[in-house]
């Protein structure tokens, strides 16, 4: 069971023509492709236009800037798969999550962000909205799912704040962006059973 997302907030009206949610889909899937393709550098909103085929206005009328195109973009598409699961048991849990972080390495996102990556150190700006926006929804997540696990007494007081549950996802993002091995819901589940949930169990849980 996976809670429902939020709903997306309103974004302010221009002016002008208003725009059709019916393109916001391929906009953001021609973002993702050319950011896969070509780098944050070389993207422009002429490009995106093109590539969606829609005006520039188009653009404009969602986003004022480059970064808040790319950003926006990415943080919407992570908002469906860093959906907070909520099967009862941490291990389950952590299975959900992990499986959905392998699903979006695995897509046109995860291209672009290997992509986008190599621009953060230049960016501020853009390195300090990715941190808060699809960084953020996938640390809030884990985060939740560990202290969901405490509230119900199956890891010990304190431990969703210990090192023990960054091991999950960073085993992952090192398979994905250091060594280049395949990432997939095998890896992940071998991860989970073989490293994470040891860990979790080495620590006793308080009786009463």
């Amino acid at each position: 069971m996976v809670s429902p997302p939020a709903a997306e907030p309103v974004r302010p009206n221009r002016g002008g023509r208003p725009r059709d949610p019916s393109r916001d889909g391929v906009i953001r899937a021609a973002i993702l492709r050319l950011l896969a393709e070509s780098g944050y550098a070389a993207l422009t909103m002429d490009a995106v236009a093109a590539e969606a085929g829609v005006g520039k206005a188009t653009i404009y009328r969602r986003w004022r800037t480059k970064t808040d195109l790319v950003v926006d973009t990415i943080a919407e598409v992570n908002r469906v798969e860093a959906l907070v699961p909520d099967t009862g048991t941490l291990e389950g849990d952590l299975r959900m999550l992990l499986h959905n972080l392998v699903t979006t390495i695995n897509s046109p996102m995860g291209a672009a962000t290997v992509s986008l990556l190599s621009a953060l150190p230049h960016q501020p700006d853009l390195a300090a909205a990715f941190r808060s926006g699809p960084l953020g929804q996938w640390n809030t997540s884990f985060g939740q799912v560990w202290a969901h696990a405490e509230a119900r007494g199956e890891i010990t007081a304190g431990q969703a704040n210990s090192p023990v549950p960054d091991v999950a996802s960073a085993l992952l993002v090192q398979r994905w962006l250091i060594t280049g091995q395949p990432v997939d819901e095998e890896y992940a589940d071998e991860v989970l059973h073989l490293v994470v949930m040891p860990l979790v169990r080495s620590v006793a849980v308080p009786v009463g």
